[in-house]
């Protein structure tokens, strides 16, 4: 049973098809990108698609789209990210629904692979919002361990179209190839479904996961996650949203 998720709400053309396609919906909470008009459509057409809405909180960037590194103080973080779980709930609310999970953005998600003190952070914001929240996280990261801790719900995730560095990191963008083909892409989708190992610059790695993200702003993204969800299912693999 595998999860396909997408971030969405970051003003992308690919949402409505994207929508049609995945099983849960990273939204944009306004401190990277996306608005109230937005984050109040995307959960309305995740809704009416039974598509599963979870939180995608960010560093306060929206010039950098939340990809520029910060180091904001924990109580500073902290009312940010419960500033963007309150208002993506309130429309998620509007809608008939609620917010499922949370996930990291950019520098924010990067940094939490390695930083106690950021991921604690993020681990108190959803403590405090809501503790039956599960957090979406690189598997053998920080951000798992200390969420694990807390008792809060992690859900190992794995990305399509990333290469990795090694099981726990991915080959930046800055390096230009961070990213891979549709067919590289689509080839990683069905051995991280099967738990099989895949191909990352430090040699075969074990990357267990029970969601796979495709990234929504990426050129492409929704005949990408179209063809991925239609091999997984011809592969036998059941698609279904973990929150």
């Amino acid at each position: 049973m595998i999860d396909l998720n997408a971030d969405l709400g970051e003003g992308a053309a690919d949402d409505e098809q994207l929508l049609g396609v995945v099983t849960s919906a990273n939204v944009a909470c306004g401190f990277h990108a996306g608005d109230d008009r937005i984050m109040r459509r995307s959960c309305a057409a995740a809704v009416e698609r039974s598509v599963r809405i979870g939180a995608h909180v960010s560093y306060l960037d929206r010039e950098g789209f939340g990809r520029r590194p910060q180091s904001p103080a924990p109580g500073v973080l902290l009312g940010h990210l419960l500033a963007q779980l309150e208002a993506l709930d309130g429309h998620a609310g509007a809608e008939g629904a609620r917010v499922g999970y949370v996930k990291p953005h950019g520098a924010l998600y990067n940094r939490c692979a390695t930083d106690v003190e950021q991921s604690t952070v993020v681990v108190d914001a959803i403590l405090q919002h809501d503790p039956t929240l599960a957090v979406l996280a690189m598997p053998g990261t920080v951000l798992a361990r200390v969420a694990a801790e807390a008792a809060v719900t992690v859900v190992a995730e794995a990305y399509v179209d990333r290469r990795y560095r090694s099981a726990t990191e991915l080959v930046p963008r800055s390096t230009g190839r961070g990213s891979l083909s549709a067919d590289e892409a689509l080839s990683q989708a069905r051995r991280l479904a099967a738990r099989q190992p895949i191909e990352a610059e430090a040699g075969w790695v074990e990357v267990a996961a029970r969601s796979l993200c495709v990234h929504g702003d990426a050129p492409g993204a929704a005949e990408l996650a179209a063809l991925v969800r239609q091999n997984l299912l011809r592969d036998g693999v059941e698609l279904r949203a973990f929150a």
